[in-house]
């Protein structure tokens, strides 16, 4: 099941997605935010799904009539996850570190799908997009085990972590440099934890249709179970948290690793069977 974020007044917050189709989510005590959704654990998804078969055909709207939202628009914490994935012709992975390097974002970063970004260049210039596999955690995680970890998962996303590589921001100052307005773009939709196994998927972001990263999420070195029991040892992750699972090397061909975003690109990330995340760049 896929579980979109729709923006606009008169359309519920919350829609089911299907081939091309959307079905707001308009029944009476209908959950209003992924938070709630992710909380009600399976028996809140299996309502959801039941409906979903009950309504007809014409309830369904063509989603290109309706401005998609941020996946999860409020969460309480993001996450993300550092120098995560090995290179693809290093299968060995001699330098895996003997733990995952976390530092996060701010959640007023978070963007929807097309959304145009726009930010102060006098405090940065040098900015670039990364394509991440989103963790949208579900049921509340406190020190669980890896085996455990999956249980508390709601579902995989697409994040673009925007970043800048300003030395005086990328050097030491991480979060700010990540945490700008709209850095964080999430969608366009969720993908439910049992409708994807992430352990293999294709991972690409392309500028202006070049490819600028290319890679595969087997290439991970800490995986999803190893990333939320980690976490939650050491924070309490509630539903709607969102975990950006690390990224990809730069490829060297054109554009190139040096080139970072200026007004007029578009920036597209993503992910095999979730989709695509589209930024346009002012």
């Amino acid at each position: 099941m896929r579980i979109a974020t729709v923006a606009g007044p008169g359309v519920p917050p919350l829609a089911a997605v299907q081939d091309e189709r959307v079905l707001p989510m308009d029944w009476p005590g209908a959950p209003v935010s992924v938070r709630e959704l992710a909380s009600g654990g399976p028996e809140a998804l299996d309502a959801v799904e039941a409906w979903t078969v009950s309504r007809p055909v014409e309830a369904w709207l063509p989603v290109e009539s309706v401005r998609l939202g941020p996946a999860v628009p409020d969460p309480g914490a993001i996450y993300t996850i550092g120098l995560n994935y090995r290179d693809a012709d290093d299968p060995v992975d001699a330098d895996r570190p003997d733990r995952p390097l976390v530092y996060g974002k701010a959640t007023s970063a978070v963007a929807g799908h097309g959304e145009t970004l726009v930010w102060d260049r006098s405090l940065t210039d040098a900015v670039d997009p990364e394509v991440e596999l989103g963790i949208v955690i579900g049921t509340e995680a406190w020190q669980v085990s890896r085996d455990e970890a999956l249980h508390h998962v709601f579902g995989w996303t697409i994040i673009n972590d925007v970043s800048s590589r300003d030395p005086w921001l990328d050097g030491d100052q991480w979060l700010l440099g990540k945490s700008m307005p709209g850095f964080a773009p999430v969608g366009p939709w969720i993908v439910t934890r049992d409708a994807l196994d992430p352990g293999d998927l294709a991972v690409r972001c392309e500028l202006n249709g070049e490819a600028l990263q290319d890679g595969r999420t087997s290439q991970m070195r800490f995986g999803v179970g190893e990333i939320v029991s980690y976490l939650s040892r050491h924070a309490r992750l509630r539903p709607g948290d969102l975990v950006a699972a690390g990224t990809p090397s730069r490829l060297a061909t054109p554009p190139g690793p040096d080139r970072h975003l200026a007004p007029g690109d578009t920036v597209t990330v993503r992910i095999e069977g979730i989709g695509a995340l589209t930024t346009h760049i002012a």
